[in-house]
């Protein structure tokens, strides 16, 4: 079973500041119909513009990861961790039991393009947490590349559910195949570019969720970046 989501679909709002696309329910975009696939709860394309960012607010219960596709934020939280985060890193923030942050573009000349997603944690009141990494294009290029996993498998950041996300770089006409085990659901976000997945084209924004699929094959149309979730 398939179900696509496409970009122009989503909910949006363009603040001046921020121009951001919401693929699920989220804030002032309320859609029903759309409250997340599984422990998958948001997908929001954000451009931040420079000198302006999200000011210090609190989270809980969430796992959220931060995935930059050009510029670059700075964090800070209340656990005490700053830091900067650029293309090629993946941020990992448990609110757990609560936290305070803030995300910001600190350039006074380029725009930060990133995608936000919130994961449903397997369990409440846990610790808050916070992990960064860096993962380089080789890593990506043609390759199912793990960048986050319950249990930190290869490197990846640890989030707190059974949830597997990919990162893949692909060519024009360069594929990837990713077999999906008995019971598992996935979600595939193209973050950039143009792919087909089992026949379906999916452009920039595009998102699929799929179930009872034996595998999943992704083929570049053109230089395309996407995120795939193999979900429980």
């Amino acid at each position: 079973m398939r179900t696509i989501r496409k970009a122009l679909e989503r909910g949006h709002f363009d603040f001046g500041w921020l121009n951001t696309y919401h693929t699920f329910s989220f804030g002032d975009y309320v859609d029903p119909q759309n409250m997340g696939f599984r422990s998958l709860r948001v997908i929001n394309e954000d451009s931040v513009q420079p000198n302006s960012g999200f000011p210090k607010h609190p989270h809980k219960d969430m796992e959220i990861i931060t995935y930059i596709l050009s510029g670059s934020l700075e964090h800070k939280d209340s656990m005490g961790n700053g830091s900067i985060i650029r293309p090629g890193e993946i941020q990992r923030m448990s609110a757990g039991t609560g936290v305070m942050h803030s995300e910001y573009n600190a350039s006074k000349t380029e725009s930060v393009h990133l995608l936000q997603i919130w994961i449903l944690p397997k369990s409440k009141g846990i610790n808050p947490g916070y992990e960064q990494k860096f993962f380089t294009n080789t890593q990506k290029q043609g390759k199912l590349c793990l960048i986050a996993s319950p249990d930190g498998k290869d490197g990846s950041v640890t989030i707190h559910q059974d949830v597997k996300l990919y990162a893949i770089l692909l060519d024009t006409h360069t594929s990837v195949t990713h077999a999906m085990s008995r019971g598992r659901h996935a979600w595939l976000q193209v973050a950039h570019g143009s792919v087909t997945l089992n026949g379906i084209t999916l452009n920039q924004g595009d998102g699929v969720a799929m179930s009872d699929e034996h595998e999943m094959k992704i083929v570049g149309n053109t230089f395309s970046e996407v995120l795939l979730f193999d979900l429980n």
